[in-house]
């Protein structure tokens, strides 16, 4: 009846006899696995972790590259910019200047129009006056002649005889002297 307790306190025992050797393990077996385990640290070392670590090193380099370029390219590209700003702000001077020039030389063509539309204007008016003046002359002059053709006619048909020229010049100019 005891049999089953002291079944299982010598289960006991003998498990914790076990135990130390379990713990420890064979010497044999441990330096066939450390062995194994530098090998296998090597191996890795040599095929994955020298590659992985150039390839990654390449990769720092590159991106550095990269940057160090990207910077370049920024500096440049504001540099480019200030000239085409500089470019820009002269060309608008320019234009401006231009402009103005344009300018001025159109309101000096417009004053030299008007000044000789003027000028044309007067000697125009010159011109009409002087037409008028001889038109007015030419006029009074005719008018003249007629009365003097007049009055000669006037004077034969009153005196019913014929008047000599001097008689005629001396007779017209009395008649215009009255009308005059």
């Amino acid at each position: 009846m005891s049999l089953p307790i002291f079944n299982a306190i010598d289960d006991i025992i003998e498990q914790m006899q076990t135990i130390p050797g379990k713990l420890v393990p064979d010497w044999f077996s441990l330096v066939i696995q450390l062995s194994s385990f530098i090998i296998l640290l090597l191996v890795v070392f040599f095929v994955a972790y020298k590659p992985v670590k150039k390839m990654l090193q390449k990769r720092a380099d590159f991106i550095q590259e990269e940057i160090e370029q990207a910077q370049k390219n920024h500096a440049e590209a504001v540099e480019q910019t200030k000239e085409a700003k500089k470019i820009l702000s002269d060309s608008k001077a320019e234009a401006s200047l231009i402009i103005a020039n344009a300018t001025k030389k159109g309101e000096e063509k417009y004053e030299a129009m008007v000044l000789e539309a003027k000028e044309e204007v007067k000697e125009m008016k010159l011109a009409a006056q002087d037409d008028i003046e001889q038109a007015r002359v030419d006029a009074l002059n005719d008018i003249r002649n007629e009365m003097v053709n007049v009055a000669l006619s006037a004077s034969k048909e009153i005196l019913k005889r014929e008047v000599d020229n001097e008689d005629n010049a001396r007779l017209a100019e009395d008649f215009i002297n009255r009308l005059n």
